[in-house]
């Protein structure tokens, strides 16, 4: 990567939540490995029906498939590209963004193309089925190359450690060759287009999580908006009830008053006696 005039070629620190979710793959990817060498190919199938994506389970409840589809890998390029697709670029988000707001990026990518592989499994496109299983963590990295594309497109990077090109470019062009694959695969007996449809998927979450996401974050501001609500709540309830307390002490014979906001008023502070609000008539 090019910083300013110098190149540099060193690599990015391992994040921990990068650091995390490399080891969560790698495990379950090993583990993978060996049920396939225990139990052949029933067990890989036992795996990718109960822990891919498969759309048909999905819509009957086997939500958990949203994301553990993710964390299954068809082979030993599969899982190291996408490795060094999040370590790679998912560490400048994680500095940048913090650990929590970066994990939920990273999974809000992962349920979207999903979804998105989802609805398009169910048009029957190109052959395409709801009980062809999808695996890998593609969707999410797509969806940080987008984020990274826009939030540091003029940055340059090398590619093939050879060609410097600017970031946004390079995220056009992915972009631009996941959408032909996505159309090429998309014939009759093609049905492994479905995996370029998620991949395209997290390309589309990931740009409309940094153009149109909260500035702090989803978890934020869904936090914000739920102690918001609750305050107004509490506050309508304390008005009410000093509505509530003045008529029962109007009913006595007594006065009492409460502002706008429920605070109640002394009666030397009552602006309604006429002398302003002071505690004396007197005007210096």
């Amino acid at each position: 990567m090019y910083r300013g005039r110098t190149l540099t070629l060193s690599f990015p620190p391992f994040t921990k939540a990068v650091k995390w979710l490399v080891l969560a793959n790698a495990a379950v990817f090993l583990a993978t490995v060996i049920a396939g060498r225990m139990g052949g190919v029933p067990a890989l199938d036992w795996v990718n029906d109960h822990f891919g994506l498969v759309p048909y389970y999905v819509v009957r409840g086997w939500i958990w498939q949203l994301a553990s589809y993710s964390f299954v890998h068809a082979g030993i390029m599969h899982i190291l590209f996408n490795m060094l697709g999040l370590w790679w670029f998912g560490a400048q988000l994680e500095m940048e963004w913090g650990r929590n707001r970066f994990l939920e990026f990273f999974f809000f990518c992962v349920v979207g193309a999903a979804l998105t592989t989802i609805a398009v499994s169910y048009t029957g496109i190109g052959g395409v089925s709801p009980l062809i299983p999808t695996v890998g963590a593609s969707g999410g990295v797509l969806g940080i190359l987008a984020a990274f594309g826009m939030l540091y497109g003029d940055q340059e990077i090398l590619l093939y450690f050879l060609l410097p090109i600017k970031a946004k470019y390079f995220v056009i062009g992915i972009a631009f060759f996941e959408l032909i694959n996505a159309i090429s695969a998309a014939r009759p007996g093609h049905g492994e287009g479905v995996a370029y449809v998620a991949h395209c998927g997290g390309l589309l979450f990931g740009y409309l999580y940094v153009k149109f996401g909260p500035r702090r974050g989803l978890a934020f501001a869904s936090t914000e908006h739920y102690f918001g609500m609750r305050n107004a709540y509490y506050r309508w309830k304390r008005r009410r009830a000093a509505k509530k307390f003045e008529v029962y002490m109007r009913q006595h014979d007594q006065e009492v008053h409460f502002d706008e906001h429920g605070n109640y008023i002394p009666p030397d502070d009552d602006p309604r006696k006429g002398n302003g609000g002071g505690k004396s008539g007197w005007v210096n």
